[in-house]
């Protein structure tokens, strides 16, 4: 338990995974350094682990949605979200804020920086989100991931920006020394399939047609773990079993960085979480990027990987079971080929990126930014 008179640090982030994961580890980090850490997300967002004794505060805050009455009520939400914000601010008197993204960040972000409290803003992609974009001139520093970001604007009145990586949780960090799995050249190919937080309903249909299309003496040493959505598990469990498939499927796995460690392929959507994870470890995908984002945020992120060599990218409209198919019945059988994917994959990653925004943290607080300084950007070491 930190003492009452250590520094707060409010961290400021949507419900989704790929927010709140980047925000716990850096609450951990904050905590192993004597430093307080609340959390303020909106009413559905979500709470850290259990084993963080971390408080949440819930404010309104709500995405603009089409037409008219859609924009309207994203506003009043957002503007009773910053009055919460700011009353709460007001109270518990933090040190800095941390903004992690997501539309429920926007109303405590932009609180801190009326009352003149530093703010950092952290963006998990290699495009600007729509809420970093937004808020970017109220922060003194930009943390990023990638180290090309689009969206961002220079100038003399731009943050800081510091390279410092996506953080990821413990478990992910404590398998970077893993080695890739070994292969003997009969043995088992474990592949996992994870399309985000909620599984992706085109995997559970594409996947186990690919694999039936391969030649059956590749076919019978094949495993799968693959994640689907509930409503999906019947389909792709008909699919596997009519491919001669060993196949695992859940909606929900606990243990993903394990089965991740074990996995000599892995096939994912690109976002950032899923990429920091796949790298903190170091092991070869597809990445199949959802097309849809706001900004194309997922087809920037598997592309940066991909130039470094630690992926392989399938555009969601070329996704087809023959495609596939081809790409998995080359890539299986070179193993070579794979290990050198999974090396890139880990040099591209890190799993310092936690410890480097604490690090940031700590130089803001220790002395507060004056205005912004355009031309001084860094990379923290990985």
């Amino acid at each position: 338990m930190q003492p009452d008179n250590a520094a707060l640090i409010v961290l400021a982030a949507g419900g989704t995974g790929g927010h709140i994961f980047p925000a716990e580890a850096l609450a951990r980090a904050l905590l192993t350094r004597g430093l307080r850490v609340a959390l303020v997300t909106d009413r559905r967002g979500g709470k850290f682990s259990d084993d963080l004794s971390v408080p949440v505060h819930r404010i309104h805050a709500h995405k603009f949605g089409n037409g008219l009455s859609g924009k309207l009520k994203g506003i009043a939400f957002m503007a009773l979200g910053y009055v919460q914000a700011r009353l709460l601010l007001r109270k518990l008197k933090p040190a800095a804020v941390i903004g992690f993204g997501g539309y429920p960040s926007a109303p405590t972000v932009y609180a801190a920086a009326v009352a003149h409290i530093p703010v950092i803003l952290h963006e998990q992609n290699a495009v600007l989100g729509r809420a970093n974009r937004v808020l970017m001139g109220q922060a003194q520093l930009i943390a990023t991931s990638f180290p090309q970001v689009a969206g961002l604007r220079g100038g003399g009145n731009a943050p800081r920006l510091v390279q410092t990586g996506n953080p990821v949780r413990p478990a992910f960090a404590g398998l970077r020394t893993q080695p890739y799995p070994a292969m003997r050249e009969d043995g088992t190919l474990n592949l996992f399939v994870m399309g985000g937080s909620q599984g992706a309903r085109i995997f559970s249909s594409v996947v186990p047609q690919a694999l039936g299309l391969l030649p059956e003496s590749l076919r019978r040493r094949i495993a799968v773990a693959q994640q689907c959505r509930s409503e999906d598990l019947e389909l792709a469990r008909t699919n596997f079993s009519g491919a001669g498939i060993d196949a695992e499927l859940a909606s929900f796995f606990r243990d993903v960085p394990e089965r991740m460690a074990r996995c000599h392929l892995a096939i994912c959507r690109a976002g950032g979480s899923t990429i920091a994870e796949l790298t903190a470890i170091g092991r070869p995908s597809i990445l199949v990027p959802l097309p849809h984002g706001h900004q194309m945020e997922q087809i920037a992120n598997a592309e940066a990987l991909a130039e470094a060599g630690g992926a392989w990218v399938i555009p969601q409209d070329g996704f087809t079971p023959e495609a596939l198919a081809v790409r998995l019945e080359a890539l299986l059988t070179l193993p070579a080929t794979r290990e050198k994917t999974a090396a890139a994959a880990r040099a591209w990653g890190t799993v310092a990126a936690a410890e480097n925004l604490a690090d940031c943290v700590a130089d803001l607080i220790a002395a507060p930014v004056q205005g912004h300084n355009g031309d001084h950007n860094q990379t923290r070491a990985a």
